[in-house]
């Protein structure tokens, strides 16, 4: 029995090991999916994090909370962590503001659109580093 007990406890703090995201970084959180049929608990959400309109990017320093409210919405948006080159980019070409409206990416969001995971192919959830790479595309 204290082995069954034992093997839980590890379980969970492997579990508890899957959060990538350091406190005190930035990470770019873009709108993918529009208004139409959404939970009021996602669109208040979305509005917390000021991401009221397609295609709007907003940086935001990591806390629990926040990744709280990301891993919520995770299904109508992409994100990522934004390196130092491409903050200066997008400030540059787009100013100092709370929030960034960008285009559509050139070349598409990917091959199974926006209503998958881009560990499957599809726009949605956490891309990691490639977030600078759509950034760019939706700046040009």
């Amino acid at each position: 029995m204290n082995e069954e007990k034992q093997v839980k406890k590890e379980v969970k703090v492997e579990a508890k090991k899957e959060t990538p995201k350091k406190t005190g970084e930035k990470i770019a959180v873009i709108r993918i999916r529009g208004p139409v049929k959404l939970p009021i608990k996602i669109n208040n959400t979305l509005d917390m994090l000021k991401l009221k309109k397609k295609n709007v990017c907003v940086i935001i320093n990591v806390t629990p909370s926040i990744l709280g409210m990301v891993e919520k919405v995770k299904s109508f948006v992409t994100y990522g962590q934004i390196d130092d080159e491409t903050l200066k980019l997008l400030i540059d070409k787009k100013g100092k503001k709370s929030f960034f409206n960008l285009n559509s990416p050139r070349k598409g969001f990917g091959r199974k659109g926006i209503k998958a995971s881009f560990k499957v192919g599809g726009a949605l959830g956490d891309r990691k580093e490639k977030i600078n790479d759509l950034i760019r595309r939706m700046l040009e």
